[in-house]
């Protein structure tokens, strides 16, 4: 999870077979350098879930993704907030900013307790390196 300029504010990891959608609220719950919920949260199709949806509401976070395309129900969203979308970029470069540490893209610690603690070591450098 990172804000509006790309900081990293939070990262959790799971095995590859648990649902992505699931652990959005975990996410959120464990961020780091912010105190105040989100008031926004953008994300790509894989969090197009109706009851996601009405759970972050429940908190004071809107959610902003775009539909899939074989969704059956009506749309939950106006263009409006999907304008904010584009923004997305920012997210992705975050992303790759982590990619630049050699460890972190693949995976040689066997134990996950050691990965994240790397991945928290390359979040707070990143941050480090941005101020």
């Amino acid at each position: 999870m990172v804000d509006g300029d790309g900081i990293p504010l939070s990262a959790y990891t799971r095995a590859a077979h648990h649902n992505e959608v699931r652990l959005i609220e975990t996410l959120i719950k464990r961020r780091q350098l912010c105190y105040q919920t989100p008031r926004r949260l953008l994300y790509d199709k894989a969090a197009d879930a109706d009851w996601l949806r009405e759970r972050l509401a429940g908190r004071g976070v809107e959610l902003i993704c775009p539909h899939r395309a074989n969704r059956s129900k009506p749309s939950r969203q106006d263009g409006r907030a999907l304008r904010r979308y584009v923004r997305r970029y920012r997210v992705e470069r975050s992303i790759s900013w982590l990619h630049c540490y050699r460890r972190l893209i693949t995976r040689w610690e066997y134990y996950s307790d050691l990965f994240e603690g790397f991945l928290q070591l390359a979040c707070l450098y990143t941050v480090a390196t941005q101020f």
